[in-house]
């Protein structure tokens, strides 16, 4: 299997489930079946293979992942408000039928509409929830999904061209963490987008209301400059309005400062 996860289900290698869920996994591939959308799986269901036949089956009660369905609801923008904004946010990038790109906690109208508009060599869509994985890799079966944290991104499927932050505050790590990471993993000219269709007031209500998905906001002029530039980035766009987010930074390459 070339991807990740199939249409019918979900085949989780023990390196990128949630640090919870390893100690159910004895070192071999799994096959993981959701049968609802809802953020409980008291159904779902695990089995392990090996080339002397099956090992074990697990029935897996009350696995519950953070709610993370409100990054979808969109009260601020009418439709083509949301699709004016997506499609400013992803002619940022620049995307060419060569490129390797990688969307940290993209929503599904985001990469409903990365898919149709751009393709691409590599797409790997990174998320905390199986859930948005799954749905996603039930539409489309040649996009990557992996499950953890960007900083923590598998070798594998570096270096990228394209990264985009879709919602960037929900990323529990430092602003310097995550451009750290990013330049080890990023070819010399790659376009870093971070972006919020909704923009910084949203955020900071979100977070209010979601302490624990949303841990921070988005990042000020000056601090993101400072943070880019100590990690190689130039900041080449910024936008920060009532109701829309989007900066775009250069990855310069070590050895090749910006300061």
């Amino acid at each position: 299997m070339n991807s990740l996860f199939s249409p019918s289900s979900l085949l989780v290698p023990p390196s990128s489930i949630h640090p919870s869920l390893t100690r159910l996994y004895n070192h071999q591939h799994h096959r993981v079946h959701l049968s609802s959308r809802f953020q409980s799986l008291p159904s779902l269901q695990c089995s392990s293979e090996s080339n002397e036949g099956t090992v074990a089956v697990l029935n897996i009660e009350d696995i519950v992942e953070k709610d993370w369905s409100f990054l979808d609801i969109d009260n601020l923008n009418s439709l083509e408000e949301q699709t004016h904004k997506s499609n400013r946010i992803i002619s940022a990038a620049d995307i060419k039928d060569t490129s390797r790109v990688l969307v940290s906690i993209g929503t599904e109208d985001f990469i409903d509409r990365l898919v149709e508009s751009s393709p691409c060599q590599l797409l790997l869509v990174v998320h905390d929830s199986l859930f948005s994985l799954a749905m996603i890799k039930e539409k489309y079966d040649n996009v990557k999904c992996w499950q953890g944290e960007i900083i923590y991104v598998p070798d594998k499927w570096v270096p990228f061209d394209v990264v985009f932050l879709i919602c960037l505050p929900a990323v529990p790590f430092q602003l310097n963490q995550i451009f750290g990471a990013l330049a080890e993993r990023c070819l010399p000219g790659a376009k870093v987008i971070i972006s919020h269709t909704q923009g910084r007031g949203v955020v900071e209500q979100q977070r209010k209301e979601f302490p624990d998905v949303v841990t921070s906001d988005l990042p000020d002029k000056p601090t993101l400059e400072k943070v880019a530039s100590d990690n190689y980035f130039d900041l080449t766009e910024f936008l920060d309005e009532p109701g829309f987010y989007l900066a775009v930074l250069k990855f310069c390459g070590k050895g090749f400062p910006t300061r």
